[in-house]
Parts: C-alpha cells; sequence; structure tokens
C-alpha cells in the first residue's frame, strides 16, 4: 500500500485514498472528505482481489462447464401441497346426530347446515380442498349442496374420486384469494 492508492476498509462501508503511511498505520481521505486512521490490516486495495481471482481463474474450465448441458427440473408439487389430505364432512344423518326419529326435512336441514357451516370454516382457515359425503340414496342432499356451493364465487365443484368414495361424495376446491384482505 502507498500514497495515492484507493483502499475500501474490510469490516466497514468506507472507502478512500491514501493520504499517508507511516509503519503500520495507514492515514485515508474518505469519499467524504474525512480523514481517518486505519491499521495496514483493516484495509485493502481496490482491485487487488479481483486481480488476483481473475489471474487465479481457468477460464477454459468456466467455458466447459457453460457448455454442458444440464438436467432440467421436473415440475412437482411442494411437499406442503402434495400431501395435504382433502377435510372431509360425512353428511350421513347417524354421523351428525343420534337421533332416529327425524323428519326427511329435519334431516336435510341438519345436513344441509353442517355443510355450510364447515364449507365456511373452511374459506376462513384457507383449506383449499373439502370432500362432502353425502352417500347415493336418492340424490335431493347432492342437489341441494349443488345448490348451496353455486352461493359461492370463489367455490368450484365436481365429483370426488370414486375410487375412493363412490360416487356418493362431492369435492369442493376453494380458491384462494390472495388479494382480498380480510377485516
Amino acid at each position: 500500500m502507498k500514497k495515492g492508492d484507493t483502499v475500501s476498509a474490510i469490516d466497514e462501508p468506507i472507502t478512500g485514498v491514501i493520504i499517508s503511511v507511516e509503519e503500520d498505520t495507514i492515514l485515508i481521505e474518505t469519499e467524504d472528505g474525512f480523514p481517518m486512521r486505519f491499521q495496514k490490516n483493516e484495509l485493502v486495495v481496490e482491485g487487488t482481489l479481483l486481480k488476483k481471482n481473475i489471474a487465479r481463474t481457468n477460464m477454459e474450465a468456466i467455458l466447459s462447464e457453460k457448455e454442458i448441458p444440464r438436467k432440467k427440473k421436473k415440475n412437482t408439487p411442494k411437499p406442503k401441497e402434495r400431501n395435504i389430505p382433502p377435510m372431509e364432512v360425512d353428511l350421513h344423518i347417524h354421523k351428525l346426530t343420534g337421533a332416529t326419529r327425524l323428519s326427511n326435512f329435519d334431516m336435510l336441514t341438519i345436513q344441509l347446515d353442517t355443510a355450510k357451516r364447515q364449507l365456511d370454516f373452511a374459506i376462513q382457515k384457507r383449506i383449499p380442498k373439502i370432500v362432502f359425503i353425502h352417500g347415493v340414496g336418492e340424490g335431493v342432499l347432492k342437489i341441494e349442496l349443488e345448490y348451496l356451493f353455486r352461493r359461492y364465487e370463489n367455490v368450484k365443484f365436481y365429483e370426488a374420486d370414486p375410487r375412493k368414495y363412490g360416487s356418493g361424495a362431492t369435492e369442493v376446491y376453494i380458491v384462494q384469494n390472495t388479494t382480498t384482505l380480510e377485516k
């Protein structure tokens, strides 16, 4: 290091020009015009590390590395997304209540109230999928559920996996809207 060299402090964001060198103490003038004293081991001459590293770099090795075709990464879903089991809601009346003597209207009302409550819960908790198990029967509950789901803008629904649920379940996908702020 000599007078006139541009140096930078190792541990601080200070750059300046050497004004004087006195044994191990160096006086620099910062870019802002302030004089500052540093120990010789606290400074590095600008560009010297870069020049040394460039001189040691094997350019042929870098060029050959760039020419090797790399394997493309597969677009696999994140483990968090891949392993989330859907929320299941069994709407069979014997699962919801222990009552044995209810009218068809009362049973349907309980089932629909449960479905609405669970759907609202899933939307609030940002659960992306729910499977409503309604059974086959005469199809009244299934039709009423579809009517309920159509009232929600952010809900898509379709028949659930028949291998797992048979034809008596409906899967609901809740579109998560990240731009809407909840109050």
